[in-house]
Parts: C-alpha cells; structure tokens; sequence
C-alpha cells in the first residue's frame, strides 16, 4: 500500500491554517459518475453524493461535472472527427450528467439546479453569473454543465473559471484515490502522499498530476486553494467543506 510520512513532518507535509469556506465549488468526474458501470449515469452513485452533500452545513455550493463516462473529446477525435466536433460532444455529455444529476439531487430532498454554458434551452437554463448565485442564496445546489462552452479547455479549467467567477473560496476535486501522491499510488507501492503542497510545486512538479497544468496555472494565479479527496470516503465532502483535514491541500 501507499506509504504515507508519519506525524506530519514527512517531507511530503507543510504548515498550513485549517480555513473555514462559504462557498465550495465541488468537482466530480464524469468517471465518477458511471459507478458500477463501465460507462452511463448511476443513479445509486448519484444519490449516494446527494445524501453525501447534504452533511455540509456551513457552505453554498456549485457542482462542476465532467462528461468521461459517456465520452471524452480528446479520445473521439480523429478519423474524421474534428478535435472541435469531439470537445463539443464531450460538453454535451456534461449536460446530461447536470440535467440527471439535477433530478436525481431534486428527488431526494436537495434542491438543485442545472444550468449550462453551451445553448440548449429546451434541456437546462443557461448559465449566468446572477441567476447561479441567485440560486446558492435560495439554497440550491447550482450544477454547471457544457465546461467551458469553448472547445480544447478541460472541465478541470472549466472547474477552476467559474470558482473564480463565483467568488467560491476552494475547489473541492473528489476522485478516485485519497489525495495526491509523489507517484501513481495504483502502480507504485512505495507512493509517498502529500498531506499539503503549494499551488506552485503542483505546477512545476511534471509527476503531480492533480489537474491539468493549465486548470493548476490558473488557480495558482489568483491563490485560490484546492483539496483533492477520495470521493467515496463517506463525510469526506462535508469534512473537506469545513476545512478539516482529508487528502492533500493544494496552498497558495
């Protein structure tokens, strides 16, 4: 397993002050999504991060989600498919994680809203800066799909625009593993985790791979912090929404 410095003063551990957050924006892979199936919506998973959401108490929130589990732009390009055409189907799979998403958080008692950045009225509102945070102050989870609404931009800068558009205090990325590690803790036993790093060493460092460089670039230019967590870790959410301790603190 993954080894992780013990007592905090690895070298992989830095000083940093627990942080209280208002508004969190919350980043969740298309991957994350499918669930138990290898491709397409869960239902279960959905509503397991709906009740999951429902622990924080002290935070508005705007979901960020990506469209992998039906499919990937930079995969579908080629043989005839523009890289152009393939972003733009991939943001229209982030749509229908919103729109389903949406119901499903709507379903069992967490009012929420989808609105999206490309045009498709008949599906979802459009997004606004007004009518999100509209939405936060009534309550609602506000969940944003289309990315960008610009071709060859990931959904993590995506992730990272509209936090800053939002005045949200951090990004909360929920994946696959409990933080960020020196090596791929799946294919490396002796991965060493970080409990804290700068925004800065996330960039420089070429094996950190927390986001893409240029979502990590963006928020380091405007020193807004990230934590990368596992999703499935159950409290995670609402601890990590808190500011307590749960995977790795990516700091100004």
């Amino acid at each position: 397993m993954p080894r992780t410095p013990k007592g905090g003063t690895g070298r992989f551990s830095f000083c940093y002050t627990k942080a209280m957050y208002t508004r969190i924006l919350l980043k969740i892979s298309g991957e994350q999504l499918q669930g138990k199936y290898t491709n397409g919506f869960d239902a279960e998973r959905a509503i397991w991060i709906a009740n999951e959401i429902k622990k924080i108490e002290t935070a508005e929130v705007v979901v960020m989600v990506g469209g992998g589990n039906y499919v990937r732009g930079a995969q579908l390009a080629g043989n005839g498919i523009g890289r152009v055409t393939a972003d733009n189907i991939g943001m229209l799979g982030t749509i229908m994680n919103a729109v389903a998403l949406a119901d499903v958080f709507n379903d069992v008692g967490l009012p929420s809203q989808a609105l999206t950045n490309i045009t498709a009225d008949q599906v979802a509102d459009p997004f606004t800066h007004r009518r999100a945070v509209s939405h936060m102050k009534k309550g609602r989870v506000v969940i944003v799909g289309g990315g960008i609404g610009r071709p060859y931009l990931t959904t993590d800068t995506a992730a990272v625009s509209l936090a800053l558009e939002l005045g949200c205090n951090v990004i909360l990325k929920a994946t696959k593993v409990d933080g960020v590690y020196d090596k791929d803790p799946m294919k490396d036993d002796g991965a060493q985790k970080y409990h804290t790093i700068t925004l800065r060493e996330a960039v420089e460092k070429p094996d950190i791979k927390v986001m893409d460089k240029a979502a990590i670039a963006l928020a380091y230019d405007h020193q807004l912090p990230l934590v990368i967590f596992d999703l499935l870790g159950e409290g995670n959410i609402a601890k990590a929404a808190r500011g307590e301790t749960t995977g790795t603190t990516v700091h100004p």
